[in-house]
């Protein structure tokens, strides 16, 4: 998607004198915020295949250094789309590698237990990723602070009656 055409025009008054008229464009805008999108997007995906990467070491012995290799993202933002996102994820089929694929997520006959590593870095890391994408679109920013705030999950205790 081009850069929307400038909607600077010249309007001759009865004097014959030129003055500037500026009209709004909303294209533009929407433009600019579908590229930040796709900006932070990215990083987003730079940040959790990375975070996989080391996270994955930390369980396992490298050896060749492929099955960080493994991880890909990609953000989408084509005609057909109405807004940009992004897809993170293993790469599968004949990739060296490709065993990182059997440890995220198991195996059928259970010989390789389900680790979910890439899953985890996800969902650990919302208020980092939020925190990423408000550096490039500002209204993100409040949220990220209330994400900050918000008390952990396990400082709270109850069951189903309601008793503490």
């Amino acid at each position: 998607m081009p850069t929307p055409k400038s909607q600077t025009k010249y309007q001759k008054d009865d004097g014959g004198t030129y003055r500037v008229v500026y009209e709004s464009n909303l294209d533009a805008c929407e433009y600019f915020i579908h590229e930040l999108t796709r900006a932070a997007l990215r990083d987003v995906g730079k940040f959790l295949t990375k975070l996989f990467r080391n996270e994955y070491y930390s369980h396992f012995e490298r050896h060749t250094g492929n099955a960080g290799k493994a991880t890909k993202y990609k953000v989408f933002s084509g005609a057909k789309t109405t807004s940009p996102r992004v897809q993170i994820g293993l790469k599968t089929g004949r990739v060296e590698g490709f065993y990182a694929y059997f440890q995220e997520f198991g195996t059928h006959s259970g010989n390789v237990p389900r680790l979910g590593i890439l899953t985890h870095a996800a969902q650990d890391n919302v208020a980092e990723i939020i925190k990423i994408e408000s550096t490039y679109l500002s209204g993100l920013s409040d949220e990220a602070a209330a994400l900050e705030a918000m008390v952990s999950e396990e400082d709270y205790e109850g069951d189903a009656d309601g008793d503490d």
